[in-house]
């Protein structure tokens, strides 16, 4: 009877020890494709980061390009420079939109800087300052804003 006993108590430990490194097994697995899972969303975001970033920077050059193809003086539609111009500076606004939703809140002063800028360059509101002047300080506050965000993604 006693070894009857003991045989059924060294079954019922196996069988619970069993159990535990099963779970212990299962929980180990559960908890690396949680750091997998958010490994891969971390990554996929900041692709979604860059993607935005390079749009906004491809804007930015498209509307810096008609700020210095804007005709002199400024009358009408010259040469359809206002009409390819409208878009370009939409466009510029969208993006500013993305980075502003997508990205680090800390980009948000510098982006909405240089657009203000890019957009005051395109409409000649700088008055004698050449446009690449004007630009050179927001640009460079939006670049270095860019790369800190980046990094620290």
């Amino acid at each position: 009877m006693a070894a009857d006993l003991w045989t059924s108590v060294v079954s019922l430990a196996g069988v619970a020890l069993g159990g535990g490194l099963t779970a212990l097994a299962q929980r180990a697995t559960q908890r690396a494709e949680e750091r997998r899972q958010t490994a891969a969303t971390t990554e996929s975001r900041r692709a979604e980061q860059i993607d935005v970033l390079k749009e906004f920077v491809s804007c930015a050059q498209a509307a810096e390009r008609a700020a210095y193809r804007r005709p002199e003086p400024w009358g009408d539609d010259e040469d359809g420079w206002m009409t390819q111009t409208g878009p370009v500076m939409t466009a510029l606004w969208t993006a500013s939109g993305n980075v502003t939703l997508l990205c680090d809140e800390a980009l948000r002063e510098p982006v909405r800087t240089y657009g203000h800028a890019l957009n005051a360059a395109v409409w000649r509101d700088i008055g004698d300052v050449e446009v690449n002047e004007h630009l050179e300080e927001a640009k460079t506050a939006f670049m270095n804003a860019a790369r800190a965000s980046l990094a620290g993604a």
